[in-house]
């Protein structure tokens, strides 16, 4: 969910489903795989000339055609965009409505998740404390948070500041952010990395992760000397930039008078949902902002304005750049920075980061060779439509050739979720499955702690003993059970927000006794946690 980045280079899934599983990636747009060719007729305004206002103007037609269709087309409830050019806010407005079932409109103030559009103001903070020499980009993480440890010793000496948000660290992708979804705090998400087999070489291969940001959090919030990373945030970012609308609470978001509700995509249409309190609050600088059009055309401003805005620098040019800097390649045409994409294009480069969380979406883009920035914020879960109308427009001030982004995303977003509902759709034969009673009990996992299964009816409920999350376990064929959240207290909204389906899978092995006594608890995105029997 925070991450949609990863969809780039994980084949096809359920993008939605697994989006609300995983919190803060990137929901990179799968429509940036394939660099435009550059259209003959727009050909003369590429370069590296800053972009007017004029030109902008001119493309509003086509913009607000295009979104409508858009909206039309992924039965988006609201969007807000704001564009802005030569240190100017040149166009900024809201469509459609806050919610279903209403009718207040969606304006530039309007406040919406940005999800992992975060992760850009979490880098300028560390940009920020190295400029005031509270750390180095190269300083070793365990001298900095002594309790750091991964599975490998040499990469726990060797992780560093500027491998936090670089996303090469090895694990898988995601990695343990189920545990935040089902209540585990900070501490023990971090604590959980140690435990993590590793599935490529340290620095080799983009991995999209989003714990390590907790931890980034964590360091600058004690070079700050302040409570959390969001006390550092407020102070040092949002305030100096007057984005009073912007916040990183679920209680702020619903306290604003004028913001949008939250919509699950379905390829049917678009369902409303509660804000959830867990999700995605609880990881900080991996996403946790709410924000208006009107608020973020001020961040553009600083990226644009190379760490300063309205003759005041909050961060250093050097600093700044440094998180636009590519530190893995993703693909050939795109590489991943700090808390930033860098893609190119035959017009240019863009510097973008998107968004996801169960039911908002968000994309920020940069064009900074031409002095232009856009974004765009939806309340809908992130399948690819803000990206799609936020390439769409930098395509067109590029020169690019014309690619219809939102068909093309609409397209891979469906063919994702038939992909997951083949993969948890019910056996014509299943195996027989084993007697429930045998299977009751205690197990323990590293990162998860003690969970308790359970006889319910005809299946098995799991319960965490750390947060009294519960699973429902449903037998599907032989040993292997599918797995939804029971909407129970602070997981209700979240069972909501992920809908009635599956969200992965159980099953259960035997041990060398020829017993029942460990299970596997497997996401939809690959990743697995190994539970044995106390």
């Amino acid at each position: 969910m925070l991450g949609l980045v990863r969809e780039i280079v994980s084949g096809v899934r359920a993008i939605a489903r697994r989006e609300a599983w995983a919190i803060g990636g990137l929901v990179l747009s799968w429509a940036a795989l394939a660099a435009p060719l550059t259209d003959p007729a727009l050909a003369q305004d590429a370069g590296p000339r800053p972009v007017s206002d004029a030109q902008v103007q001119a493309l509003v037609p086509e913009i607000e055609a295009y979104i409508a269709s858009g909206m039309k087309a992924y039965d988006s409830p609201g969007l807000a965009i704001g564009i802005v050019a030569g240190d100017k806010l040149v166009y900024a407005k809201g469509f459609g409505i806050r919610a279903k079932g209403g009718s207040d409109p969606v304006d530039t103030k309007t406040v919406f998740q940005i999800g992992s559009a975060t992760k850009a103001f979490l880098a300028a903070t560390l940009g920020i404390m190295v400029d005031r020499k509270r750390f180095a980009w190269d300083d070793r993480v365990v001298d900095l948070h002594p309790d750091f440890q991964m599975k490998d010793p040499w990469v726990t000496r060797e992780f560093r500041v500027f491998d936090l948000l670089a996303q090469r660290s090895g694990l898988p992708a995601d990695v343990n952010d189920t545990l935040g979804i089902l209540g585990i705090d900070e501490a023990g998400m971090i604590r959980s990395l140690r435990h993590v087999e590793p599935t490529s070489s340290f620095r080799s291969t983009f991995s999209y992760t989003n714990i390590t940001h907790l931890l980034a959090g964590r360091i600058v919030a004690t070079a700050a000397n302040a409570p959390d990373w969001n006390a550092v945030l407020q102070a040092e970012l949002l305030q100096p930039l007057g984005m009073a609308d912007t916040s990183h609470s679920a209680k702020a978001i619903e306290a604003a008078p004028n913001h949008a509700g939250g919509h699950r995509w379905t390829p049917n249409g678009t369902v409303q949902v509660p804000f959830t309190r867990l999700f995605p609050y609880d990881f900080g600088g991996a996403g946790d902002i709410n924000s208006t059009v009107e608020d973020m055309s001020r961040w553009l401003r600083l990226q644009l304005g190379r760490g300063a805005l309205d003759g005041k620098r909050l961060l250093s040019t050097e600093s700044l750049t440094f998180t636009h800097t590519p530190k893995i390649a993703m693909t050939e045409q795109l590489s991943y920075a700090f808390g930033w994409v860098v893609q190119q294009t035959p017009g240019g480069t863009i510097v973008w980061h998107n968004g996801g969380t169960p039911s908002f979406g968000s994309y920020v883009g940069l064009l900074p060779n031409r002095d232009l920035g856009i974004v765009v914020l939806t309340n809908e879960t992130n399948v690819g439509f803000p990206d799609a109308i936020g390439l769409w427009v930098l395509d067109r001030v590029l020169g690019n050739a014309r690619v219809d982004h939102v068909a093309n995303g609409l397209a891979r977003a469906k063919a994702g979720v038939q992909a997951s509902d083949a993969l948890f759709a019910k056996p014509a034969d299943p195996r027989p499955f084993p007697p429930l009673a045998p299977l009751a009990g205690t197990y323990a996992n590293p990162s998860f702690g003690k969970v308790s299964l359970a006889v319910e009816g005809e299946g098995l409920t799991m319960e965490l003993a750390a947060t009294g999350a519960k699973l429902r376990l449903d037998p599907w064929n032989g040993d292997v059970f599918t797995v939804r959240i029971v909407p129970l207290g602070p997981y209700a909204a979240m069972a909501e927000n992920l809908g009635p389906a599956p969200n992965a899978f159980v099953q259960f092995q035997i041990d060398g006794q020829g017993k029942l006594d460990t299970f596997r608890l497997s996401m939809d995105d690959g990743q697995a946690y190994t539970f044995g029997r106390e």
